[in-house]
């Protein structure tokens, strides 16, 4: 209670940074047996991405509710044997050896979409980092169209266009909602470039991992 308590006083990019900052480093090459994403600070990562989102404001609604939904799903499943399951990967080894891992309510799957998630929200920052000027509908469709669009089929991709770019914020209102009432500018920029530093080689990572495990092809149905 103490450590949330803490983390409510600052921003959710500078908490996401606390955690990505406490996980475990993935190491470059190919043993992936030994490979260990902390589930429990991921999922937290993944929640606080849902504050960053709501910033946005009710055109993330369904990507905000499948992350939702995708984090509970992990959840329980990690609560099963919290010891074996405080790894992902060992869920993910579970599961294929099961021949479960496929299946629309996997908790595999799960994880394969938090992680384009993650990919969505990485790409919206390095946009609105490297271009401040772009107009937050631009940075949005675009994010979309490199992370989450290949994956979704065409109903998804059309609701998407429909809802989701519809009502979103000004550049200026998105800063200052991420900033909250203590923050500035500067430090905002600063915390946004280390949040992308931190996020990136975990994202690359994981990638690595969904291939060997034939995860990372796999499509919404």
């Amino acid at each position: 209670m103490k450590r949330k308590r803490e983390l409510e006083k600052v921003s959710e990019i500078r908490s996401a940074i606390e955690e990505l900052s406490m996980m475990v480093k993935l190491k470059p090459g190919d043993n992936h047996d030994a490979a260990h994403i902390p589930t429990k600070p991921f999922l937290h990562v993944c929640n606080l991405v849902i504050q960053i989102l709501d910033k946005i404001g009710p055109t993330m609604a369904v990507l905000r509710q499948d992350i939702h939904q995708n984090i509970q799903r992990l959840e329980i499943f990690h609560e099963s044997d919290p010891s074996l399951y405080s790894n992902l990967v060992e869920i993910m080894k579970k599961e294929a050896s099961e021949g479960n891992a496929r299946k629309t309510t996997s908790s595999s799957k799960a994880f394969v979409w938090l992680t384009r998630s993650l990919d969505f929200t990485l790409a919206l920052l390095q946009k609105l980092s490297r271009d401040p000027e772009q107009s937050m509908e631009q940075a949005v469709e675009e994010s979309y169209n490199i992370t989450l669009k290949p994956w979704h089929g065409w109903i998804s991709s059309a609701a998407f266009k429909v809802v989701a770019l519809q009502l979103v914020p000004d550049n200026k209102t998105f800063t200052n909602l991420l900033m909250g009432k203590d923050g500035n500018n500067e430090t905002l920029k600063e915390e946004t470039q280390n949040l992308i530093t931190l996020l990136s080689p975990l994202l690359e990572e994981i990638h690595s991992i969904l291939r060997v495990y034939d995860m990372d092809r796999l499509k919404s149905t």
